[in-house]
């Protein structure tokens, strides 16, 4: 039938491609082979073909959506081949509903793929505007039209498009859905729209539908008898919403709905992606407010909770097979705990004494330093930097661990996301009361801070000056001279 598919013959063309499509669904294998031979480039010419029945540029579009429904491979493939162009010219000039419906589906696929080309949807704005008009068609338009304006929502201009659109009160009406697979979309979509806009997030707090503010909308699909990733994607909405100056930290939305709702899915019993996308939440959510660190240290056990995060325990949940053992979700759950515990340290001393006297804790971050993922790396240094901010910690813990050891070690060739936080927390070990000075004078140190105030990166030039500072306080002659001389 491969070869029909070229027939200029339609009953013939359209027979071949309906063998194919019924071919290619269910079958990853298939897929792959399919593609491997070639068939796109033809299937995509009959979809663009106006002069052919619809029924075959339909048929035409369902078989290259169930190949957009493969495995990522597969979908950046026909990424290459400029599949997503093309299927979003088909939405936004064909007039047969069934055809549009067909091609949303396949746009939804591809553009939920990492390698998406999402800066089509925000090109211009008859684009948004007609796929808002699409959305409230149906069930699964709605569904598509989320996906897609979501997950292409990466800017402060994109943000602002689907605003001046009308996108916020159609992600408000949408809201009310009885449907799980509308909603969480939809919830993507408002983090997205709302995420570091304080322009754009004062709109989605005040935005309202069925006499309902889109806040009040939220903290609602946060409640215990949703499905727990409802509650989570919920609740990061109102994260972004706070964090963008639209919602206060002491409303109650936040104190005593969002945190809380936040600590309960860091629990044990709940999936490893869950757990790390909740803690990771908590980071953010508390990173700047000394109040929301301090209610949240005391919530629910939540700092044995992070603990156990680094130790990864299996799940208990019968339902899901221990995830434990996979080395990215090891990874992951400790660099989403050391988030938190650094945003949860970042002004209170008596949260940091808690943090560090939790057991086993700093030899966590040692080991954190040492890991081969560079997030976990990156995650260890900022909680230990977090922590650094303490007098006490820097004369006893830091000094029975010599956290400066591996803190050298990293720094050497290291990221200048790793390398900025890093000399940092240098700056607070070199300080005159710090046991950790002298080994650290003792090592070597003075080239590479030296070198740090030639690099271009203003932080990392004002971390190098604030460590040669705090070393040349009170110092030897020759370790001033050192340090002149090496400048």
């Amino acid at each position: 039938y491969i070869d029909e598919l070229y027939s200029s013959e339609p009953d013939k063309c359209l027979g071949a491609i309906i063998s194919l499509k019924n071919s290619v669904i269910g079958s990853n294998r298939q897929k792959g082979s399919v593609i491997a031979q070639g068939v796109v480039t033809r299937l995509m010419q009959l979809l663009q073909d106006k002069t052919l029945p619809v029924e075959i540029r339909t048929e035409s579009a369902v078989t290259l959506g169930s190949l957009a429904k493969g495995t990522e491979n597969h979908v950046k493939q026909l990424i290459d081949l400029g599949l997503a162009p093309l299927v979003l010219n088909c939405i936004l000039t064909s007039g047969n509903p069934k055809l549009t419906d067909v091609c949303l589906r396949c746009a939804c696929s591809i553009f939920s793929h990492p390698n998406a080309p999402f800066d089509l949807i925000y090109r211009d704005k008859q684009t948004v505007g007609h796929l808002l008009g699409l959305a409230m068609q149906s069930v699964s338009n709605q569904i598509c039209v989320t996906t897609i304006l979501g997950s292409s929502c990466k800017t402060t201009e994109n943000q602002a498009m689907l605003c001046d659109q009308g996108g916020l009160y159609t992600l408000a009406a949408l809201l009310c859905s009885q449907h799980y697979t509308v909603l969480m979309p939809t919830l993507n979509c408002i983090a997205n729209l709302a995420y570091q806009n304080p322009n754009v997030s004062a709109m989605i707090a005040t935005a309202s539908f069925g006499g309902k503010s889109v806040a009040d909308l939220l903290v609602g699909l946060m409640a215990r008898d949703r499905p727990s990733d409802m509650q989570l994607s919920s609740a990061k909405c109102l994260t972004y919403l706070h964090r963008a100056g639209a919602i206060a930290p002491e409303d109650p939305k936040i104190l005593y709905k969002t945190l809380p709702c936040l600590v309960v899915l860091c629990k044990k019993d709940r999936p490893c992606e869950e757990r790390v996308l909740a803690a990771e939440t908590i980071a953010y959510l508390t990173e700047v407010n000394t109040e929301l660190q301090r209610l949240a240290s005391i919530s629910n056990q939540l700092i044995p909770t992070l603990a156990s995060m680094l130790h990864c325990q299996p799940e208990t949940n019968n339902n899901t097979p221990p995830r434990n053992n996979d080395p990215l979700v090891v990874a992951n759950m400790k660099q989403a705990a050391f988030r938190a515990f650094a945003s949860l340290g970042a002004n209170d001393e008596d949260i940091r004494k808690k943090i560090i006297e939790t057991e086993r804790l700093m030899e966590e971050v040692v080991c954190g330093l040492e890991d081969t993922n560079e997030k976990v790396r990156l995650a260890a240094v900022r909680c230990l930097h977090s922590l650094s901010r303490s007098v006490q910690q820097l004369r006893t813990t830091f000094l029975d661990h010599s956290v400066w050891k591996p803190l050298m070690a990293l720094l050497q060739g290291a990221s200048d996301d790793i390398l900025s936080v890093a000399s940092s927390t240098l700056c607070n070990l070199l300080l005159e009361f710090s046991p950790a000075k002298e080994p650290i004078m003792e090592s070597g140190i003075v080239d590479l801070l030296c070198s740090l105030t030639h690099r271009a990166d203003p932080a990392l030039r004002l971390n190098g000056i604030w460590a040669l500072m705090n070393m040349a306080f009170q110092a030897e002659q020759k370790i001033k001279s050192q340090i002149l001389n090496t400048l």
